[in-house]
């Protein structure tokens, strides 16, 4: 009975434990999404400062509504972790009782069992009327093992009654939990509900301004096709660039082929005439000239492994790119502080309009530090819109490009690291501070969320 009580004590401590734990993770995220959130307004209070209602309010607001259901979201899972904690204590006590039900049973029949046997006469008579010596030291040591097994049985009453406390102890703690936490989910309800009221007049307000409305919208559209049409045109060159290199390597390692094949025939025939001319010799009986054993030129220059067109031929290169492709899910944002205003995808306005947006679009302070995703090259810095430019950098066979910035501090052909800022954020069309990260393997694109680090 008591390694049962002891175990079912251990089995406990480890539910608590992983219990507190899971806990713990939710909370951290919870006040991850606080920041997200915070930081959010703050980039709408400094959008309200700079302009009316536009497309990057409606954005942001949608971020900030998102971020909110994820706020309710994960106290649902607290509470259902909650709900499966007060079940699990409530089944302890329910075993802790019908275990002191037990033992208290147990107990009961072993005091009538001592009170009837009580007097010296029958403690002597039962030992005296064992068989012989032996017998009556048994009867003597089961005696009090008898005593002892008593004296266990009250402590493990005891013990079991402490436990039980600490269990019920715990079952009030986390109901009173829950309740906060049911209060915390009705509060952040609530501020749902008004975001999507506040959202829902944006909406309308966009709707009423019309042709004012399509003209951003056309040159957004605009912006983004010019912005595509460099990004592809500095991809293909790059991977143009590769394919001559690649080329001019192979066609270099044929070349001096082609040369050592030529003096291998050449010494070739030389060593056929010398041998010839000996064989004349040897009749004539006059000495014979050496022969010069056959041998090739040894190619010491450096031959590059050729790799397939799909991908750069050199190996740093190859080295880079697998080692980005490791880093699927870890790459760290481009901006410190900021948040997402447009997803990668198609995405509709409230106009109706339809706009495909091949980057991820996040909002940020302006003059906010634009870093390098990861170790690269440089292979594009221009110009998209007054004193607004594009940098566009190479890692193996990916690429990253990074629009929208202004104080660009790289260069073509330069050699940036993982952290090295390429410019600053600089104002988008609304007025305020966003950048468009792109993300490609060779040609195609590729969704740049899935890259980045979950924050």
């Amino acid at each position: 009975m008591l390694r049962v009580t002891i175990s079912f004590v251990i089995i406990c401590f480890f539910t608590l434990s992983s219990f507190a734990q899971t806990r713990e993770e939710l909370e951290k995220q919870r006040v991850q999404l606080k920041k997200e959130i915070d930081e959010t307004q703050k980039l709408l209070n400094s959008n309200k400062e700079v302009t009316k209602q536009n497309l990057t309010t409606l954005s942001l607001f949608k971020n900030k509504v998102n971020l909110q259901g994820r706020v309710l979201e994960n106290i649902g899972k607290d509470l259902r972790i909650l709900d499966n904690n007060i079940y699990t204590i409530q089944k302890d006590v329910n075993r802790y009782d019908k275990l002191l039900d037990t033992l208290k049973q147990e107990y009961a029949k072993s005091m009538v069992y001592s009170y009837k046997n009580k007097g010296n006469y029958e403690f002597i008579n039962f030992i005296f009327s064992a068989d012989n010596f032996n017998d009556a030291i048994k009867r003597i040591s089961y005696l009090k093992s008898y005593r002892t097994y008593r004296e266990m049985q009250g402590q493990n009453i005891l013990r079991t009654q402490e436990l039980r406390r600490k269990r019920l102890q715990d079952l009030g703690a986390s109901k009173q939990t829950k309740n906060v936490t049911l209060g915390e989910q009705n509060k952040e309800l609530s501020v749902l509900e008004q975001q999507k009221l506040e959202q829902d007049k944006i909406v309308v307000q966009l709707k009423k301004e019309g042709s004012g409305l399509n003209a951003k919208i056309a040159a957004k559209q605009k912006q983004i096709a010019k912005v595509n049409r460099a990004i592809k045109s500095a991809i293909a060159a790059a991977i143009k660039a590769d394919e001559e290199r690649k080329v001019a390597e192979e066609r270099k390692l044929k070349n001096l082929r082609d040369i050592a094949a030529a003096e291998a025939r050449k010494l070739k025939l030389e060593n056929d005439k010398i041998t010839k001319s000996n064989a004349a010799a040897v009749v004539a009986g006059k000495p014979t000239a050496a022969i010069e054993p056959l041998k090739t030129r040894v190619i010491k220059e450096s031959v590059t492994v050729v790799a397939p067109a799909s991908s750069t031929f050199n190996a740093n290169n190859i080295a880079l790119n697998n080692s980005f492709e490791r880093n699927k899910g870890s790459l760290p944002w481009p901006v410190d502080n900021g948040a997402v205003l447009n997803h990668y995808g198609r995405y509709q306005l409230p106009s109706k309009a339809w706009i495909e947006n091949s980057a991820v679009t996040i909002s940020s302070a302006i003059g906010t530090g634009v870093k390098a995703v990861f170790d690269g090259t440089v292979i594009l810095v221009t110009e998209i819109d007054d004193e607004k430019y594009l940098v566009t950098v190479k890692h193996g066979n990916y690429f990253t490009s990074y629009s929208n910035l202004n104080a660009v501090a790289v260069k073509m052909n330069q050699e940036v690291k993982t952290g090295q800022v390429l410019g600053r954020v600089a104002s988008n069309l609304d007025g305020i501070g966003s950048i468009d990260f792109y993300s490609a393997k060779g040609n195609a694109d590729l969704d740049p969320e899935k890259w980045l680090r979950h924050r």
